[in-house]
């Protein structure tokens, strides 16, 4: 079995922004977007035959019956859904646990980013 943990980028940014600004057409419009992204980036996971486990605030946990994927090619196809308006990262495992590890990885070595649980640590 194979997880994937995907995430937005300084979407705490974005929100924190519009909170302090106290601007209420912008959080709104940061959370419609966000919404719309996630619910794209769930509609792909499904698409590729994924268990979507989790599609909330800016993140999406999927579940897919197979040995290994191509880290790459999802995370380009991730990419396009976010477009110039959000990148996110994305980690793969081969349980829940090391796909998040691998998200947290991927977030603190420069976001915008795919990491798989088996090659942390390779390109240190």
């Amino acid at each position: 079995m194979i997880y994937v943990a995907i995430d937005g980028d300084d979407i705490g940014g974005k929100l924190a922004s519009s909170y302090l600004a106290n601007r209420v057409e912008s959080l709104k419009a940061t959370k419609d977007l966000i919404d719309l992204k996630t619910r794209q980036i769930s509609e792909l996971l499904s698409s590729l035959g994924y268990d979507v486990l989790f599609c909330a605030a800016d993140g999406v946990t999927g579940a897919l019956k197979a040995d290994q994927i191509n880290t790459s090619s999802l995370y380009q196809k991730v990419a396009l859904i976010g477009g110039d308006d959000i990148s996110f990262s994305v980690g793969v495992g081969n349980s829940l646990r090391e796909s998040y590890v691998a998200l947290l990885y991927a977030k603190s070595t420069g976001k915008a980013r795919a990491c798989n649980f088996s090659s942390i640590g390779k390109d240190v």
